[in-house]
């Protein structure tokens, strides 16, 4: 495990971001984790979070000529992304990000910051259904600019109910897009595996579990 992931995996255990215990689920499955990437809501945090992204792109091959965060969550994420990575990496990167809605008055249009232009580079926390993916790359096509991969806090590498691949690995092959996480399932339980601090009794061994029958094949699931 890196440096930046443990700081991360520390850091979200100690905000709350990252629980353990049991949680039911959109798709209706009783996890044995929670994450809420909301949670990071002071500046501290949305500071350390920022780092995370960065160090985590940085430690990439992937290629970006700038950012776009989807709204809302993308918005405060790639915000504290691009500012990490000009203060930590001595990479100025322009960013931008979407309005639910079109602007009908002012400068208009959907897009807030840089003009959408090159090579995209898409932030957000998690991909589960993969929609709010789908609509940025549309968005960037649509500008004429091309999508050059997604960054993301957590992987979680859970597959679908009606697909033995994850919704990242999904991303990957509908879209041929590189995909990058702060941390996957695997990180997670690597790091209770090396002792990571603030873990309930208990919580390795239902991560194992729930990786075993639900994980993609990819991350060591059922097959």
């Amino acid at each position: 495990m890196q440096s930046h992931q443990r700081e991360f995996l520390e850091l979200a255990l100690r905000l709350g971001v990252l629980r353990f215990g049991r949680y039911t689920l959109k798709s209706g499955r009783e996890s044995p984790y929670f994450f809420n990437a909301g949670l990071f809501d002071t500046g501290a945090a949305i500071a350390g979070l920022g780092r995370a992204y960065a160090a985590a792109l940085s430690a990439s091959t992937l290629r970006y000529d700038m950012l776009f965060g989807p709204a809302y969550k993308g918005i405060p994420l790639v915000t504290a992304t691009a500012a990490a990575l000009a203060e930590r990496h001595d990479r100025d990167v322009p960013y931008a990000f979407n309005r639910k809605e079109a602007k009908d008055h002012g400068e208009g249009g959907r897009i807030v910051g840089r003009a959408l232009a090159g090579r995209v580079l898409i932030v957000d926390d998690v991909i589960t259904a993969g929609t709010a993916i789908r609509e940025s790359i549309d968005l960037i096509r649509a500008t004429g600019a091309t999508p050059a991969g997604v960054l993301l806090a957590l992987d979680r590498e859970e597959r679908g109910r009606d697909s033995q691949r994850s919704a990242v690995e999904e991303v990957r092959a509908e879209f041929g897009l590189p995909v990058v996480s702060i941390i996957s399932l695997t990180d997670l339980i690597g790091g209770l595996e090396q002792g990571l601090g603030g873990v309930p009794a208990g919580a390795l061994e239902d991560l194992r579990a729930y990786r075993a029958r639900y994980g993609s094949t990819a991350a060591g699931g059922v097959t």
